[in-house]
């Protein structure tokens, strides 16, 4: 019953200021220019005069990095920032950088360049109250060649000041913003960064919002202070870069399972690139999440990513509820279906001409699909994505979060949106989400903390599924899970199952990103696995792995 079909389309830097106790101490480097530097042809400029363009020579880039770190560190920023290609900013950052920080007795010492870029040693001594504590860090700053002028610059970023810096974050040092948090599973069970490391942002950002809502006392540290996000789900928690005294931690219970938290990072170690996340469907609550890397990029919430075949669940939902199929109903799958000028083609031009709705489903058969295209209006399947399982709403879980999208498209791209492609994002939590909002016929808005804990607006669907589509649903992914595209990842398990697979095709890539989606019993989860293949080779034993440890 393999039959996961293919989605073909055939046609058609620098750290420190002046003003500081102490200033600033210069170490090192010598210009190391060769004297056979080439510069390509240069232009000429309005006056006549010859402008200088190509590559930077390597006594440009020390010269100008020099004269950039000597004048900082004498205090003159203004020559500093006109010698970088945002001077406005420049000038306004170095000026308050020390002073933000509580950096005192600071030195600088500049390391080998690579290039254009210029790394540096910054040694610091943070001086808050009656705390002293030495700090350093490692830095660099880019060159470029000034168009206009061909002169050397700075390419100024936030980040020269301290690594990782981004516009309107600031370093600072004094009393946190929020105490620290003891973080807690549902039952009470301790989750540290250390044991979880892939929790590891999400735990920041639990403090940010909910340190102060707990009976905890902030420290004094030195931290990235972010700026504010427009959108809230998209808000990047501080950072502590140092404790100079320790605050008194508060509780802070989450809806994470420690056991199914373990199970998740297990299934996923060891692969280069994985994602996974699981939810309660009678409630919404977050039970587990888990990326490989684990220091990496939180996919599994964050992620925006085709998810192929797994879309099928709300396609499905959709057809049913227009009355266009139904799982006994005749619905061939053909090897090829045109729409808006383009032919699509399932994997190894298969086809089940003869097919009900079920067995295409079972089977993932895309043109099945991609054959209603014609009986839909363009904004069919957003609808039902949004109004039904909730996707594209604001969901306010408590973590940052991508809550997918389905944009209203025209054509070959709405085809493909039937199968997961075209416009279509999601992530392994919205698509544990779908797969709960199949098992229990609503949606409800996945969370990690109590909404009582600050009284935030939770997402809600204009509707729940009708009952005859959310019966029909549940056979269409129990077939594919008994005997179905995910039967071999399902296999030996019991109780209320139901399962899709999902390979999405993504260009440059020699294999699809492997999906799955399944729930068993009140535990839904799916997981991607990036250019991998089979969603249910791939991706299954990870979903499988979570609902085995239920």
């Amino acid at each position: 019953m393999r039959r996961e079909v293919k989605y073909g389309l055939i046609g058609g830097s620098v750290a420190l200021v002046v003003g500081v106790v102490g200033g600033f101490t210069l170490f090192g480097g010598s210009d190391g220019a060769s004297p056979q530097a080439v510069r390509s042809a240069d232009a000429k400029s309005g006056d006549g005069a010859s402008v200088p363009t190509g590559p930077l020579t390597a006594k440009e880039v020390n010269t100008t990095a020099q004269a950039f770190l000597t004048a900082w560190q004498s205090g003159d920023t203004a020559k500093a920032a006109a010698l970088t290609d945002a001077p406005d900013a420049a000038r306004t950052a170095l000026a308050s950088f020390a002073q933000q920080a509580k950096f005192t007795k600071v030195t600088l010492k500049p390391g080998t360049p690579t290039g254009d870029k210029v790394p540096y040693t910054v040694g610091a001594q943070i001086s808050y109250k009656s705390v002293q504590t030495p700090f350093s860090y490692g830095s660099a700053v880019t060159l470029k060649r000034d168009k206009a002028t061909g002169k050397p610059q700075i390419a100024w970023q936030p980040s020269a000041l301290y690594p990782g810096l981004a516009k309107g974050d600031e370093l600072r040092t004094g009393e946190a913003e929020a105490p620290p948090i003891k973080a807690v599973d549902r039952n009470g069970t301790e989750l540290t960064a250390k044991d979880h490391p892939t929790l590891s942002a999400a735990l920041d950002s639990l403090r940010t919002k909910y340190g102060t809502k707990t009976d905890g006392k902030p420290g004094v540290e030195l931290y990235i202070h972010r700026a504010k996000a427009a959108d809230s789900n998209k808000q990047q928690p501080d950072k502590t870069l140092k404790v100079l005294s320790q605050g008194a931690p508060g509780t802070l219970k989450t809806t994470l399972d420690a056991t199914l938290q373990t199970a998740a990072e297990n299934a996923v170690k060891g692969k280069k690139s994985a994602s996974v996340a699981a939810v309660k469907p009678s409630t919404g609550e977050i039970l587990a999440f888990a990326n490989s890397p684990a220091n990496g990029f939180n996919v599994a919430t964050q992620g925006s990513l085709a998810p192929g075949s797994t879309m099928k669940i709300v396609t499905a939902a959709m057809l049913m509820d227009k009355g266009l199929t139904a799982p006994d109903k005749k619905d061939p799958c053909p090897q090829f279906v045109t729409v808006g000028g383009w032919k699509f083609q399932n994997l190894n031009k298969s086809e089940i001409p003869d097919g009900t709705f079920a067995q295409s489903f079972a089977a993932s058969c895309n043109n099945a699909f991609i054959g209603h295209a014609k009986d839909l209006s363009d904004d069919d399947l957003t609808k039902e994505a949004r109004d039904v399982f909730g996707l594209g709403l604001n969901w306010a879980t408590g973590i940052p979060t991508f809550d997918g999208t389905v944009p209203v498209q025209h054509d070959a791209q709405m085809a493909a949106s039937l199968i997961g492609q075209g416009g279509v994002r999601m992530n392994p939590l919205n698509m544990a989400s779908v797969a709960a909002t199949a098992q229990s016929g609503t949606f409800r808005q996945p969370f990690v903390v109590a909404q009582s804990l600050d009284n935030r607006a939770f997402a809600k669907a204009a509707r729940t599924m009708k009952p005859d589509t959310a019966a029909n649903l549940k056979s269409l992914m129990k077939l594919t899970a008994t005997s179905g595209t995910g039967a071999e990842a399902m296999q030996g398990l019991s109780g209320d199952l139901g399962a899709k697979t999902g390979s999405a095709e993504v260009d440059n890539q020699d294999k699809p990103n492997a999906w799955f989606a399944a729930y068993r019993n009140d535990l839904a989860a799916a997981a991607v696995v990036p250019a991998s293949g089979h969603g249910g080779t791939n991706a299954g034993p990870l979903v499988r792995a979570l609902l085995a440890a239920n």
